[in-house]
């Protein structure tokens, strides 16, 4: 299996642009995508205070997964059940929930209201997935396990460790996956698990869960995992403000993922049984987005037809163009040439003119113009006064500099606007546009 991972606890996009991306995942070599709702899920009852004001409505669910269907990419969803329930545990009415007080990012495995609310959070997200065969339960980077109180009474009560902690909740969460849904098989990522002694994997896991894992195969082999997944990544892990995807920095992580593949049959009975290309929007929820879906879409085309080819042959470079509508693309300079036809090509030629141009052309137009700095300075603004002679030889380029961008960018929140909801549209602006275009808009407000 190759799924797609669509990260929604940030940028996530409006079902009108899935219907547009799903044909061409599935032409480029998908067959499944990896759903991390967060609070982007139509929570109920109880767990409506879950929901962010722009959550998916039921039947933007049911869309969801008739789209799948049509291009046969099968829907696993995600539900985070240790690690990176910031979205959960932001709230006060789940706040003691947590494994340290003051921070949001885990929960206390001793408290049995956490089980109780995992388990109307994964049966209101089955429910309404009763197509999918797989769920992954998340369980990585559990931060600050082991630090909170209850933690360390029950360590020292049971002479156990974090590991035999982390494994003991991990087995009631699957446990009541595999009792409630027959069936339903459970994937996870393996981080927390690499630490993990083979004795103390062997008994509780091996049946129940498959690990999405790295360099520590043998391990799972000895330990009785009958199968593995791999998860690589094609945005959204080379910087928490990265606005623009590494073209051969991603392409390199795919082509090392194939070689683990192909050394795989030596570690029978140890199957291989799918990879799921991350895409990760934020590092987690509180953090700024990372690169957004049109931008990188390219990088994923790389990505996935250089694992449905066995290598990036000039094959595979003739195919990703050509369904993506580019004429040539320069990997080491993480470029693609010519229109492109592909759902949000707009989007990404207007991203690149605001990474390549838009500080650059501002700060040259503020900091080289010496009529700026000698009769325009902070102090002349403040106290309002200046010579009009001096004004004026700077002044209509900086209003001619000031109304092109003004327009580029309207056209690029239009665009935006019918991709994304409003709040991921005010966000990317004020992270990738206003710090610049603001001084602009500040000198030109001063100088009328």
């Amino acid at each position: 299996m190759r799924l797609v991972h669509l990260d929604l606890k940030g940028a996530a996009p409006r079902v009108s642009y899935l219907e547009q991306v799903f044909p061409i995942l599935s032409q480029l070599g998908a067959n499944g995508i990896l759903i991390e709702y967060e609070d982007m899920f139509p929570f109920k009852g109880e767990l409506e205070i879950l929901k962010s004001p722009y959550a998916y409505s039921e039947e933007d669910i049911e869309r969801i997964q008739q789209l799948a269907e049509l291009h046969k990419l099968e829907v696993v969803p995600l539900v985070q059940t240790f690690g990176h329930v910031e979205f959960i545990l932001k709230h006060e009415k789940y706040q003691h929930l947590r494994e340290v007080e003051r921070f949001p990012n885990s929960f206390n495995p001793h408290v049995p209201d956490t089980l109780a609310l995992l388990k109307s959070i994964l049966s209101q997200v089955i429910e309404k997935h009763r197509r999918s065969t797989w769920i992954h339960i998340g369980a990585d980077e559990v931060f600050h396990l082991g630090e909170g109180m209850d933690s360390k009474n029950w360590m020292s009560r049971n002479k156990g460790d974090t590991g035999t902690m982390y494994l003991k909740h991990i087995k009631e969460v699957l446990g009541f996956i595999t009792t409630q849904y027959l069936g339903l098989r459970a994937l996870m990522w393996d981080d927390m698990l690499r630490k993990i002694s083979v004795g103390a994997l062997r008994v509780p896991l091996a049946a129940r869960a498959c690990p999405a894992a790295g360099p520590f195969l043998a391990k799972y082999a000895e330990s009785g995992f009958e199968a593995v997944w791999f998860a690589s990544a094609f945005k959204g892990t080379t910087g928490p403000v990265q606005t623009w995807p590494p073209l051969s920095y991603h392409l390199k992580n795919h082509l090392s993922w194939l070689k683990v593949i192909q050394e795989l049959p030596q570690l029978a009975p140890l199957r291989f049984q799918g990879i799921v290309l991350t895409g990760w929007q934020r590092y987690d929820h509180y953090s700024v987005l990372c690169e957004l879906l049109p931008v990188s879409i390219p990088s994923l085309a790389i990505c996935l037809q250089t694992l449905v080819n066995g290598g990036f042959t000039e094959e595979t470079k003739w195919k990703v163009l050509d369904v993506l509508g580019f004429q040539s693309m320069q990997l080491e300079q993480s470029t693609c040439e010519g229109r492109g036809t592909f759902p949000g090509a707009e989007i990404y030629h207007m991203v690149e003119q605001v990474n390549g141009h838009l500080k650059e052309s501002i700060l040259k137009a503020l900091e080289e113009e010496s009529a700026i700095k000698g009769w325009f300075s902070p102090y002349h603004r403040k106290h309002q006064f200046g010579n009009p002679r001096n004004m004026e030889s700077f002044g209509s380029k900086v209003l001619k500099l000031h109304e092109e961008w003004e327009s580029f960018i309207r056209e690029l929140r239009a665009h935006l606007e019918r991709v994304y909801f409003p709040d991921t549209v005010e966000e990317w602006m004020e992270e990738n546009v206003n710090p610049y275009l603001d001084q602009l808009r500040d000198l030109v407000r001063d100088y009328q």
